[in-house]
């Protein structure tokens, strides 16, 4: 595993997480939410992504369900969102994994 996908809209967590993943050896490239990622994930072809759900224009849910139609890519939501029933619906929908930040 080389290359992350850390799709944020906030960027001091995509800033926190990149210099994070570098210094450990990983390359890093970010979106700012699921649309961006949606173009990212199918030009630089990361070996993982780290997904915030709450973003503008698309959400995680959204780039989540679209991105599993052409991808089977590891995907680890990482969210502020605690409720079950989101980690539930994030899981169903292909997550690989669900952290509450």
């Amino acid at each position: 595993m080389n290359k992350i996908l850390v799709v944020d809209d906030k960027a001091s967590v995509r800033q926190l997480l990149t210099e994070y993943l570098t210094e450990q050896g990983f390359k890093v490239v970010s979106a700012t939410n699921g649309r961006d990622a949606i173009y990212t994930a199918r030009h630089e072809k990361p070996d993982l992504i780290l997904l915030d759900i709450m973003m503008p224009e698309m959400d995680g849910y959204q780039f989540l369900t679209l991105h599993r139609r052409e991808a089977q890519t590891p995907v680890i939501i990482i969210t502020a969102r605690e409720e079950e029933t989101d980690a539930v619906l994030g899981l169903e929908l292909g997550a690989d994994d669900y952290i509450i930040k």
